[in-house]
């Protein structure tokens, strides 16, 4: 069979760190996976004098997913391409707790939902200003009677919803609700919106959900105002199957929700577009961390099941899924966050044994 091509971008500061021991794990599995590494970050500005050259963007043109670390400044326009240039509209973070991990709940048994976050608009679109510049436009509060420009000087950020981007991440959520419940799952999508406020754009997005949910006769569905949902997330975190919301809402609280299961370093996710999808762990760089060899690469090893079962490969997703589920529940080797002493790689070098 021709092989399936991956883009890997190590990222920067720390997260070369837990992709590197993951790459070698993958590798274990004798993966029919050609690894791509085009000049990304540091090296594409040394060799092509920019740190995203035309090299890399044909890579990935050219590939059928990539791996991703994470981005601070360096590697930050690849993964602007990854999203933007590739219409990477679903940002798929899971969160499930296992044994062993440290989780801060009483008891977090039974903990696995799925947050789906749009990843295209709302106030990610960067389209940002000072207030003046909203002059002509007239606009008004409808709670102050009050002009925008006669307030006090500042800036604004532009929050687009659209029909579109709306309709097309919320049937990516009840399509995954749907598979979830084949498995086991509830089959259940919860749409998280500030509705109340927001008439005309959280408004929006809550009634094209509606719309949607009707083609789902068979997947339960709610909508909760956003605040009340973090609250529920927090209180009992086991009602919730599929959630789907905005871009800022869902960037925060997947964020939280990783929390309630032991911490970022837990936490992998996966963005999906129609036709293409790249996948990174939640977290940052942790560039306090950077070059000591403990950074925690569970999300890292996660988010690679994740893309091995976009890429046809689920037996060998659910053997690495499996490894890491037995690391933790025997508790002997276990990251620094997670309350062990283990390394990056004498934690790699368990999960490796167990494969």
């Amino acid at each position: 069979m021709t092989p399936k091509r991956v883009v890997v971008i190590e990222g920067d500061d720390a997260a070369p760190e837990a992709v590197r021991p993951t790459l070698a794990l993958l590798d274990q599995l004798n993966l029919n996976i050609d690894w791509l590494t085009p000049p990304v970050g540091d090296q594409g500005k040394q060799r092509y004098g920019t740190t995203f050259p035309e090299q890399a963007r044909r890579a990935i043109d050219e590939s059928d997913a990539t791996f991703f670390g994470a981005a601070s400044g360096k590697s930050t326009a690849a993964l602007f391409y990854l999203r933007f240039g590739k219409q990477t509209y679903a940002n798929v973070r899971p969160v499930k707790w296992l044994s062993g991990f440290n989780s801060p709940l009483a008891d977090p048994k039974g903990l696995d939902l799925v947050i789906v976050r749009e990843n295209l608009e709302d106030l990610y679109l960067g389209v940002e200003g000072e207030i003046k510049d909203l002059d002509p436009l007239d606009l008004t509060s409808p709670f102050t009677r009050e002009k925008i420009t006669n307030m006090s000087p500042g800036r604004y950020a532009l929050k687009v919803i659209t029909e579109k981007g709306t309709a097309r991440v919320t049937r990516f959520a009840f399509e995954l609700a749907r598979n979830r419940k084949r498995h086991g799952r509830p089959g259940k999508v919860t749409c998280a919106t500030k509705y109340n406020m927001l008439f005309r754009s959280d408004g929006f997005f809550k009634e094209v959900a509606q719309k949607i949910a009707e083609s789902y006769p068979d997947i339960e569905f709610e909508t909760l105002i956003v605040d009340d949902f973090a609250h529920r997330l927090v209180a009992k975190p086991q009602q919730f199957d599929v959630a789907v919301m905005p871009n800022l809402y869902g960037d925060i609280l997947s964020d939280m929700a990783g929390g309630l299961v032991g911490g970022l370093g837990l936490a992998p996710s996966g963005c999906y577009g129609d036709n293409y999808a790249y996948f990174e762990p939640v977290h940052g760089t942790a560039p306090d961390i950077a070059g000591q060899n403990i950074i925690n690469p569970t999300a890292t090893i996660l988010s690679a099941a994740m893309m091995l079962e976009y890429l046809g490969f689920k037996p060998e997703a659910e053997r690495i899924e499996e490894a890491v589920q037995k690391v933790y529940a025997e508790g002997r080797i276990l990251p620094r966050d997670q309350g062990g002493s283990a390394t990056t790689t004498e934690f790699v070098k368990a999960i490796k044994e167990y494969l």
